[in-house]
């Protein structure tokens, strides 16, 4: 079963910077939008069975699962922190909502009239002065570079955060409880030896945000807002949000009044509209590709040689004294080289397609190489909350690949395709290629047919 032969494959969406509040699209989060339905994903080219939604619940195979997904983020679009705080906040909602009442009366909604009326006072009065640590002043004392005194912030100064954030919960309850998620694969609890340093970057997002009023420090989940903001939200986090310096002052002055997930409701627009609308496209256009890069360009190299080797067989056949039937024979060079060529310029290799297999990555190979404890550890690392930056250059199998000579890399290790789906998405590109091959290749033949002998020999 294929789909349609006027199918596309997803665009390449570029990474761009901008709100969604200047894009029509109308997002509700946690529910539909307006390019989720069926329609629109086979416009985008990618159909329901591997809509984001799907891939997010879990329902799809490898290679388009959700650690498929974040490996994808992780690696090549250098952009993890996006799903990370997704998957973060589907949970803290679903935590939030299983508060008692009087647990979540603590912590009121975050209202759209109030986060209009927020941004209108951000927006008439004066932006706030960067702040800068006292040994950067010292080194511009006395230049025309040197700092107010009022910008000048002490990093060794008093905790503005002086009584320890609580969380009114039970004993068998953490302010992080393990996730019933299938990506949570720990929950991890807050470790007392973090909490001073992430207390101490929140309250500097706070100060830099020009945010005088404290925190209320009884609502429910507020050491978490803590380290959510020293992770995502504040100015040089480890996974650090693309967020405007509006945007992130507009949270945090929410997050100052309110842990209810409302204050989140602006940006997980964003974060939503990235993930779904460039993303998951980017993925899914990445996945099609059955091969590793040296491979398709060994592809395309065949197809290359393919043409070629139809066309001098036309030439030589024209040129001599044989009938024009036997001209025919040269399309057996331009059909296999078109084909391989269509195909491959799709980043698809027509051999592992053949086979239904794909090359495994990079960080795919080595796996089973590499210490049990490790992998284990990484692969926590990219699902865990409040885990590390998604920096990846100190991983062993960086150095391994890299020693891996080309011929190795052209035929390397491969692993059948269990998403049925995506099977039938390269189905239907070979499908295309065929077709074109033989349309361009009747072309061809066509004109080599209608020219005269040359009765060279």
């Amino acid at each position: 079963m294929v789909y349609s032969l006027t199918y596309r494959r997803p665009r390449h969406v570029a990474s761009k910077r901008g709100s969604i509040a200047s894009e029509k699209t109308g997002q509700s989060i946690g529910g539909s939008t307006l390019n989720n339905s069926q329609d629109a994903a086979i416009n985008y080219g990618i159909p329901e069975a591997l809509s984001f939604d799907r891939i997010i619940d879990g329902g799809t195979c490898p290679p388009c699962t959700t650690r498929d997904f974040m490996n994808y983020l992780i690696y090549i679009e250098h952009a993890a922190e996006n799903l990370q705080f997704f998957l973060w906040y589907q949970d803290y909602t679903k935590r939030f909502d299983q508060l008692s009442e009087n647990e979540q009366k603590l912590a009121p909604v975050w209202t759209a009239e109030q986060a209009e009326a927020q941004a209108l006072a951000m927006k008439d009065s004066p932006a706030p002065m960067k702040t800068i640590n006292a040994e950067t002043a010292a080194l511009f004392k006395g230049t025309d570079f040197a700092a107010p005194k009022a910008t000048v912030v002490e990093m060794g100064r008093g905790n503005p955060f002086n009584t320890p954030p609580m969380t009114p919960e039970n004993a068998e309850r953490d302010s992080l409880a393990p996730s019933e998620y299938p990506w949570s694969d720990s929950g991890s609890t807050l470790r007392s030896g973090f909490k001073a340093s992430h207390d101490k970057k929140s309250a500097g997002a706070f100060d830099a945000a020009d945010i005088k009023l404290q925190p209320f420090t009884v609502q429910p989940f507020r050491e978490e807002i803590s380290r959510i903001i020293a992770t995502y939200i504040a100015d040089g986090a480890p996974r650090q949000l693309n967020l405007s310096s509006k945007e992130r002052a507009a949270l945090l002055h929410a997050l100052a009044i309110t842990t209810h997930p409302s204050a989140f409701r602006q940006v997980i627009r964003t974060v939503e509209w990235t993930l779904r609308h460039q993303a998951h496209q980017n993925f899914i256009r990445w996945t099609i590709c059955n091969g590793n890069r040296p491979r398709v360009i060994f592809a395309r190299g065949l197809g290359i040689v393919g043409i070629v080797g139809g066309i001098v067989a036309a030439i030589l056949i024209v040129l001599s004294n044989a009938g024009r039937g036997w001209r025919v024979f040269s399309a057996i060079g331009f059909m296999i080289g078109i084909a391989t060529l269509i195909a491959a310029w799709k980043g698809m290799c027509v051999v592992l397609h053949g086979m239904h297999h794909r090359h495994l990555r990079p960080w795919e190979l080595f796996a089973e190489d590499d210490d049990a404890s490790s992998v284990m550890e990484m692969k926590k690392g990219s699902f865990d909350s409040f885990g590390n930056s998604n920096s990846y250059e100190d991983q062993p199998w960086i150095a391994k690949y890299d020693k891996r000579n080309l011929i190795r890399k052209v035929f390397d290790r491969e692993v059948w395709i269990q998403e049925p789906a995506l099977r039938q998405i390269q189905d239907t590109i070979f499908l295309q290629a065929l077709l074109g091959s033989f349309i361009l290749t009747a072309i061809c033949v066509g004109v080599f047919v209608a020219l005269p002998k040359g009765r060279f020999y």
